[in-house]
């Protein structure tokens, strides 16, 4: 399999992660309002694991280290069944964190999501594997969190002058909160569960993680989102057979968005698993993952235009999260080198 030689080669695969996972909510965009994300998702579970397929055929069976298929081979059952587990946690913690999106709007949902899923993963990792120094990895954290705050500062700020600008009432979040909550924790724990995956005798390596998750993700939409359309955490019911009705363009999107994220998964994957003279280790690896919420910001300002019109205070706060955030990446990066 490849992996990474140079610390280099490691943080740049972590920085691609990052811009995957950050990048990849955009297909739901484009995929318009009429198209609800119930029916999306299923697609974007046949990405992920077409993505992980690929490599693991392709670069998972190339360089002169132990290939995809003999490590799936020699490895334990529990090393398995740890990386499909990682894949189900996930898959639920993504679910609900778009349910949160989609209730209280990204002011609450992704800050909260996030934020509580980069402090409990950045901790745990860091426990299982510590590697860098602690001084900087958690200052950077710290900063990537004051990021957050300012940002659900600004999106709120920047709703409620829409709301008064309308003349309409501003609607309580808690609904939202608590979901985002059970995501963020979820979240902040679908990696150290993979991180398990690499203990023992003969771990699992980076592309076999990767397979083995993609089927935990593919298997379990099919019983999160069954629920989900049935019982949804918000709007009404949606019928299986509505899914056959989407346009070609809106399937594509679903199984880009998949595409993407397992990527960043993968690239993920492989940075943290490099040799440990090169290794940016799990903890950096996920903390400059979860740098997916500076990304998405971005892409919402920059394109999407979410803060078109902003009053001076929203610009004054989201120019504070864009250099927290920088600083608090920075100084995640060159925990290992300090």
């Amino acid at each position: 399999m490849l992996i990474p030689t140079t610390y280099e080669t490691a943080l740049a695969l972590a920085i691609v992660s990052m811009l995957c996972w950050g990048s990849w909510a955009n297909t739901v965009k484009f995929a318009g309002k009429q198209w609800r994300f119930e029916l999306l998702y299923f697609d974007y579970s046949i990405g992920v694991l077409l993505a992980a397929v690929i490599a693991a055929f392709t670069l998972g069976q190339q360089g002169t280290e132990l290939s995809f298929l003999d490590n799936m081979v020699v490895t334990g059952k529990r090393q398995l069944l740890y990386a499909v587990a990682g894949g189900i946690v996930f898959n639920l913690a993504n679910i609900l964190l778009v349910a949160a999106i989609s209730i209280a709007g990204m002011s609450v949902a992704f800050p909260i999501g996030i934020g509580l899923a980069l402090v409990i993963g950045v901790i745990w990792n860091f426990l299982i594997s510590p590697q860098g120094n602690p001084v900087f990895l958690f200052s950077g954290v710290g900063l990537v969190l004051f990021a957050i705050i300012l940002d659900s500062l600004a999106f709120k700020a920047h709703r409620k002058n829409i709301a008064e600008a309308a003349g309409k009432r501003v609607k309580s979040p808690l609904k939202g909160i608590v979901v985002s909550l059970l995501s963020g924790v979820l979240m902040g724990s679908f990696y150290p569960i993979v991180e398990l995956s690499k203990t023992g005798e003969i771990p699992l390596g980076p592309y076999a993680i990767a397979f083995c998750f993609s089927i935990g993700v593919f298997f379990s939409t099919f019983v999160f989102n069954s629920y989900f359309m049935n019982l949804p955490v918000h709007g009404k019911p949606v019928d299986f057979r509505l899914y056959f009705q989407g346009t070609f363009l809106q399937h594509f999107l679903g199984v880009l968005g998949g595409i993407l994220w397992c990527t960043g998964a993968i690239s993920n994957f492989v940075a943290a698993s490099a040799p440990k003279a090169v290794q940016v280790g799990p903890a950096i690896s996920y903390a400059l993952g979860q740098g997916a919420t500076l990304v998405s910001a971005l892409w919402g300002l920059l394109f999407w235009r979410e803060f078109k019109n902003a009053s001076g205070k929203v610009g004054m706060l989201i120019t504070l999260m864009l250099l927290f955030f920088v600083a608090g990446l920075a100084l995640i990066a060159i925990a290992p080198l300090k």
